[in-house]
């Protein structure tokens, strides 16, 4: 609709400053002709914008001029609230920043939107580590988002899994990652990625770095974790598979005469699909590589042994 894209306009000014016709159109998904209306609407209406030619020209709003209208849906108002993690908020120190940034939302909105956050904060919690996951100790956290922040190098003692294990590291800290319950830091050069729990001593010598201005944090994120699924399923298993089993990443081959799955399923070694296979019991069949079933066969031999045959039915 029109007026929304007319708030957009005015909110993107507002916050970016300076941009040209052609940014606002890619920003709000229209044409550059559709633009050129827009801000010829918001001029007719009296909002102090004005424009500049040539290659450093643009659009902007007059200095000091400030909108208070937030054009915010009862949508956008419960995803708001929705969005505010109050654990990941405390971890990171700012759990009473957020509260009373809630607050001071809350109380601006109209009391039909104020009714809607309500609702969402009362029916929906968002809690990110496992039911089998203890808690990380990350007594660093803190002092990491603060360097973050503020773009401070870090000094730190960090333990890995290869040798030597308790490694000096220094680290120019680009963000901070909250994957499963587990924070995670993306620090240059590099840049490379650390457990921020694995921090076992932390010094912070007042220098500062910067940041590349071309970094993007989520997009290292996603291309972090394809590597790291890359890296980790090298292998791959042809297993057949009872009707009622999905398996993650599974690749179906086809169905047999019993109405099994035939599927090629990606491993991470014969070890840990061991494991795995062996929490669906009967239910599934390795038939490649021959070493992996044959590990299971031993396996499940030296469990019979260790268990004896079971008596039939009725039976002491």
């Amino acid at each position: 609709m029109k007026s929304s894209r007319l708030v957009s306009i005015l909110l993107l000014l507002q916050t970016r400053g300076r941009m040209t016709a052609a940014q606002l159109a890619e920003e709000l998904e229209v044409s550059v002709r559709t633009v050129y209306r827009d801000v010829e609407a918001l001029g007719a209406a009296g909002v102090p914008l004005y424009g500049d030619a040539g290659h450093a020209g643009g659009y902007r709003l007059l200095d000091g001029y400030r909108t208070r209208l937030t054009g915010l849906t009862a949508d956008e108002a419960e995803a708001l609230f929705l969005a505010g993690a109050p654990g990941p908020a405390a971890e990171l120190g700012l759990g009473t920043v957020l509260a009373a940034a809630q607050l001071k939302v809350r109380a601006a909105l109209p009391a039909e939107l104020r009714a809607h956050a309500d609702r969402i904060s009362g029916r929906f919690h968002l809690d990110a580590p496992g039911w089998y996951a203890d808690a990380e100790e990350t007594p660093y956290l803190t002092a990491v988002a603060d360097a973050v922040w503020h773009s401070r190098v870090l000094h730190v003692l960090y333990r890995r899994w290869a040798e030597p294990t308790d490694v000096e590291r220094r680290l120019e800290p680009y963000g901070l990652v909250l994957k499963a319950g587990r924070w995670y830091v993306v620090a240059g050069p590099g840049p490379r990625t650390f457990r921020v729990d694995q921090i076992l001593r932390l010094a912070d010598p007042g220098e500062e770095f910067t940041r590349p201005s071309d970094f993007d944090l989520a997009a290292y994120w996603a291309a972090y974790q394809r590597d790291f699924h890359d890296r980790l399923y090298r292998g791959e298993a042809v297993v057949r598979l009872a009707p009622d089993v999905r398996l993650p990443r599974a690749v179906g081959l086809g169905t047999d005469a019993d109405g099994w799955t035939v599927a090629r399923v990606p491993i991470e070694s014969v070890a840990h699909a061991q494991g795995e296979f062996l929490r669906l019991g009967s239910r599934i069949e390795v038939l490649e590589p021959s070493d992996l079933r044959l590990s299971i066969a031993r396996t499940v031999a030296e469990l019979a042994g260790m268990y004896g045959n079971p008596a039939p039915d009725g039976g002491d």
